[in-house]
């Protein structure tokens, strides 16, 4: 059995254990660190973070935050290993007491509930499949979507939260019909597509993510029925710019199924008419022409983008399809990729994979 003094220096190696009596006050500036990742600066948020967790005075639900904001900046750079350690240290379930609010009543009087910070139950679900374990990953983010739908029935949650849960719903169900997507289980996601539906129906993106899966599976008629839809509940005239691209889109994509390239490229160029920021309209306009023989003009759409809307424009995908041009268009396309790569040096979010360039 441990002594009193044992007890004693086990509860101050642990700071949850030992958290203050005064909750005022905030010892770093979290609009700053919010700032830092909005523009993907995670170097430097991770040591905005560790000079944070060097303060003494950090009450528990800031420890969490900053081990949140810490495992989601180690991530982004790819440092799945790190990030997944710093989760493991906490040693204990997420539903453990010491992770709840009334186990601090002077630090947090008359407050109850988890102080588990939502991203931080998302890394936790999402870090196995980056480190190999797609199965973990899968269990951990159904068992997420359990308790983010639990938290929705839940009589006493009033109205801003369970709006706030239901965002939580809406983005684990998308990460999960993403990682479905990806390893083509097809059914899968048309049926968590298909739940989603049942509570929104008219949901435009929804729909309209119901009708892309349509079109990888063959069903055509289905995905024209999808993309009628979403026309017939918002029609034209009744549309923001973001709602008509979106229709656009879809238009879009139904003629590159059928091979209409140059009809495509129309949608998309009235697409980016209406906002010269529509990246996705950008790159598959440059992809039509390119299935069209104009290699000459995709390459100008996508040097375009990155030199007008380098933020919006600089991600990986459109940086490997114009490199893939540049392999076809150029016989000293090492040296064209090279001076893309130095700009992309210059400009880009610390979490952009370089590698997607191919040199």
């Amino acid at each position: 059995m441990a002594g009193e003094g044992e007890t004693q220096t086990a509860a101050v190696s642990d700071p949850l254990l030992s958290p203050p009596t005064s909750s005022l006050g905030f010892p770093f500036d979290v609009p700053s660190l919010l700032s830092l990742s909005r523009r993907g600066q995670w170097r430097a948020l991770l040591d905005a973070v560790a000079d944070a967790r060097r303060d003494s005075h950090l009450l528990p639900h800031q420890h969490l935050a900053c081990l949140a904001l810490s495992s989601l900046a180690l991530s982004k750079l790819r440092r799945f290993s790190d990030a997944a350690a710093e989760i493991d240290a906490l040693d204990a379930s997420f539903d453990s007491p010491r992770f709840r609010f009334e186990t601090y009543p002077a630090a947090y009087p008359g407050r109850s509930g988890s102080m588990i910070p939502f991203a931080l139950r998302f890394l936790h679900a999402d870090l196995p499949q980056r480190l190999g374990s797609r199965s973990v990953t899968l269990d951990r983010l159904y068992a997420l979507l359990d308790l983010v739908q639990y938290k929705i029935q839940e009589e006493t949650v009033a109205a801003p939260a369970a709006d706030r849960w239901r965002r939580r719903e809406a983005f684990v169900m998308a990460t999960l019909c993403c990682n479905h997507f990806a390893h083509r289980e097809f059914e899968v996601v048309l049926a968590l597509i298909r739940q989603l539906l049942e509570r929104d129906p008219s949901d435009p993106l929804l729909l309209s993510r119901l009708g892309y899966v349509q079109l990888q599976i063959g069903d055509l008629t289905g995905a024209k029925a999808s993309f009628a839809r979403v026309e017939s509940l918002h029609p034209e005239g009744e549309r923001t710019v973001e709602l008509e691209n979106l229709v656009g889109r879809n238009r879009a994509l139904e003629f590159i199924v059928a091979k209409d390239y140059t009809a495509a490229v129309r949608e998309y160029e009235e697409c980016i008419e209406r906002d010269p920021a529509d990246v996705v309209a950008l790159n598959n306009k440059a992809l039509c022409l390119l299935y069209s023989r104009d290699l000459s003009d995709s390459i100008k759409v996508l040097e375009g983008a990155l030199e007008r809307v380098p933020t919006g424009a600089l991600n990986e995908t459109l940086v490997m399809n114009l490199c893939s041009m540049y392999e076809l268009a150029y016989v000293n396309h090492g040296d064209v990729k090279k001076s893309l790569s130095n700009w992309i040096a210059q400009v880009a979010p610390d979490d952009f994979d370089p590698s997607c360039t191919r040199i």
